[in-house]
């Protein structure tokens, strides 16, 4: 068995470190930043509401696709060009976003970033990954999660102050700077590295980017188009289907394809990308439930909004700042993501248990908890996942875990709101049966309507608040359920042993 070095050596790594965190918060912040500002948008573009939710789509769609190509790109071209490509690209497409002025040319644009952005996170996670020595990968894949993980947490917020203080063009204007500075860090700290002639496999992307792209059109659009009610939503699960099947009998047959889907045979590898999957769910439907059920059933404003949840953040920072330190002393991984999937659970819990006049309080101490939980399960499971693969594999295998994430915050957004919407038709129709005019309730209810139309109105309101209130409460006891359930995927991990290379495998 051949052992090769665990890092390759940079003159400046801390610059290079800050660089690929700026080029990594860049990307996930645009993850969520832009949903806020959708509505000052629809009016300035003059765009339909189905019209408007496709600059959300057609970003997520973009970038699934692409994400599986990032590591056949990096072994052609070098892993320091296609960084370099990906952060001036991604910067240009959003001064373009920022400039637009019709709805067809900021979805043209917010394509063009997705594709540009689809292969910063893969990059920079395993470029950090290459310039740490194995016994310091917990350390840099904390500092690689910060970006990851404070980006969508902090992207409303600052969306909406961007929005309300100045204007939605903003919001993709903020780029420029950041990725200016990234820009500037990578061309200076990076060194050029080996590239390699490699066939594309057109084929295998094709039928790739087939089941990705349906899959993904089917998660963001089935709420809209009543699911499979619709000949759209039927039509795009069959392609995904159909795509995901013709891939996997494309590999078995291929001598080269495009993306080896041979890495699930890591025992770690496999597991960590059920526990991201699972951690895609969790973080980004929390952040899709929560600004809607302050903003719309406790009438917060925007930037209240953005305060309340800000202190997610600052939790999951303070646990990645402990995690790393905690790895490099050997602490077993899985006890620290054991413990990070309990503190989840267990905000969940409270969270499941809100009224319609919980304390703000309570709300910022919930995402406090929710964050240490989640920035502790997500550095372990990020550092275990390539421990036992080879060097030349990280950046493929970069590529299927981002991608992994990302589907699964697909999955949640779509169930969790799915969800909601029924169950606050479900709770209303409860909730209304018990009201009426007749029997012990019947002064009751002409004391809160004073026998009239809007006070029958007003009734109405605060029943469909209520309804919405409890299927809210209901998701967040389904992630909770979700959290506890995949706890014992912690068994099929193997710990970590400091010093010891993975064999190396053969490029192909």
């Amino acid at each position: 068995m051949t052992t090769t070095s665990t890092h390759r050596e940079v003159a400046n790594r801390g610059l290079l470190v800050v660089s690929v965190m700026l080029a990594t918060l860049m990307q996930a912040l645009d993850t969520t930043i832009a949903n806020v500002a959708l509505p000052n948008m629809q009016g300035t573009l003059s765009a339909t509401q189905d019209q408007i939710s496709w600059v959300l789509t057609s970003y997520i769609v973009a970038a699934a696709i692409a994400t599986p190509a990032t590591g056949w790109l990096a072994s052609i071209m070098g892993r320091r060009r296609l960084l370099l490509i990906a952060i001036a690209g991604f910067t240009l497409a959003s001064v373009l976003c920022g400039l637009a002025s019709s709805i067809g040319a900021m979805v043209a644009f917010r394509l063009l970033q997705g594709l540009f952005g689809a292969s910063l996170v893969p990059l920079s996670q395993s470029t950090l990954l290459d310039v740490y020595p194995r016994e310091k990968h917990g350390a840099a894949m904390a500092l690689w999660g910060m970006g990851v993980m404070v980006g969508p947490i902090l992207g409303p917020p600052l969306g909406g102050w961007l929005t309300d203080s100045w204007s939605w063009h903003w919001v993709f204007l903020i780029n420029v700077p950041i990725g200016a500075l990234a820009l500037f860090g990578v061309a200076t700290s990076l060194p050029t590295d080996d590239t390699r002639t490699s066939r594309f496999d057109w084929r295998g992307f094709a039928f790739l980017a087939l089941g990705i792209g349906a899959l993904q059109l089917f998660l963001d659009r089935g709420e809209q188009q009543d699911w499979f009610g619709s000949v759209e939503i039927q039509v795009e699960a069959a392609l995904a289907f159909l795509g995901f099947y013709l891939y996997w009998v494309h590999w078995k047959l291929s001598a080269r394809p495009f993306l080896d889907l041979g890495l699930f045979a890591d025992r770690n590898f496999l597991a960590s990308n059920l526990f991201i999957f699972v951690l895609g769910v969790v973080l980004f439907a929390t952040m899709a439930l929560l600004p809607p059920f302050l903003q719309n059933l406790m009438n917060y404003p925007v930037v209240t909004t953005g305060l309340l949840l800000a202190p997610r953040g600052v939790g999951t920072l303070i646990a990645m700042m402990l995690v790393g330190r905690l790895l490099a002393r050997g602490v077993d991984a899985r006890l620290l993501a054991g413990v990070g999937m309990l503190l989840t659970a267990f905000s969940l819990y409270q969270m499941m248990h809100f009224s319609l006049d919980v304390p703000e309080r309570l709300i910022v101490l919930t995402g406090v908890v929710q964050g240490l939980g989640l920035g502790l399960v997500f550095v372990p499971i990020s550092t275990v996942a390539y421990s036992t693969l080879p060097m030349a594999a990280r950046t493929e295998a970069a590529g299927i875990f981002s991608l992994t994430r990302n589907i699964g915050s697909s999955v949640g957004i779509s169930i969790v709101m799915t969800l909601l919407s029924r169950n606050t038709q479900v709770n209303h129709a409860e909730l209304a049966a018990r009201l009426t005019p007749f029997g012990d309730n019947a002064a009751q209810l002409a004391a809160l309507t004073h026998g009239s139309a809007s006070g029958l109105a007003a009734l109405n309101g605060e029943v469909t608040r209520q309804a919405s209130a409890i299927a809210f409460l209901n998701d967040f006891w389904l992630m909770m359920v979700m959290t506890v359930a995949a706890i014992p995927l912690l068994l099929l991990l193997r710990p970590v042993r400091h010093g010891v290379a993975p064999s190396v495998v053969a490029d192909h």
